[in-house]
């Protein structure tokens, strides 16, 4: 069997895409670090996991058995569940309660396990009773604007709202950043000075660290595509 993967991307403000997969034979990709959250539902041998993943500040290998099936969210930068504290998720993920076969628990709630293409639908019913909220501070300092708070403040405010601080989120960001223009073919010193780096080396570091791969080894996965 092949490993199936697809996404999508949403027009709900909240979530940033939508996407599932099929694990075939053999299952064990590299995970590249994420600065978002994800909400992951995972059906293995009949049985199905809930579980909100914390952000991945380093690139991670990653095994499932041979027909396990997903499906999850990514929610926008900002967004968050009160209930579950994604700061204490850094590469590491909390297993909601399952009620029944088609429901789990959420913050003392039950909701019937939404599917790849209602998921909106879901994500709108816990807007509306304020289990997923969003963060404006977090939000305004992203999109270039400076809040007249405190630096700790908005450290804290990003901690609470993405699990990460403003500087590591921009260390991911950055890293991916930098893969996705040695895919698309730039030379490696290009994309070291338009990324940021104070050189190759630097850049070397941050690729292995965050994506997994050399930054040689990305730009020929780029001509493989």
């Amino acid at each position: 069997m092949d490993t199936l993967f697809e996404g999508r991307e949403s027009a709900s403000p909240y979530v940033e895409a939508v996407w599932r997969g099929q694990a075939g034979s053999n299952y064990a990709p590299i995970c590249p670090a994420s600065n978002r959250w994800h909400l992951l539902f995972l059906k293995q041998d009949g049985r199905v996991r809930v579980s909100v993943e914390g952000p991945l500040t380093r690139a991670t290998p990653v095994t499932q058995d041979e027909g396990t099936e997903w499906f999850g969210v990514t929610f926008k930068q900002g967004t968050f569940l009160p209930a579950v504290s994604v700061q204490n998720l850094q590469d590491e993920r909390a297993t909601l309660s399952l009620v029944a076969k088609t429901s789990f628990q959420l913050a003392g709630s039950s909701f019937q396990l939404p599917d790849y293409e209602n998921v909106e639908t879901f994500v709108e019913k816990l807007v509306r009773e304020d289990l997923l909220v969003t963060d404006a501070v977090v939000q305004a300092v992203l999109a270039g604007q400076t809040p007249e708070l405190s630096l700790r403040t908005v450290r804290r405010r990003f901690l609470s709202a993405t699990g990460l601080t403003y500087k590591e989120l921009s260390l991911i960001e950055r890293a991916k950043q930098a893969a996705e223009l040695l895919m698309q073919g730039v030379s490696l010193l290009d994309v070291s000075y338009r990324a940021g780096y104070a050189d190759q080396s630097h850049m070397t570091r941050s690729l292995k660290h965050f994506i997994g791969f050399t930054p040689a080894q990305i730009a020929q996965m780029g001509k493989l595509t």
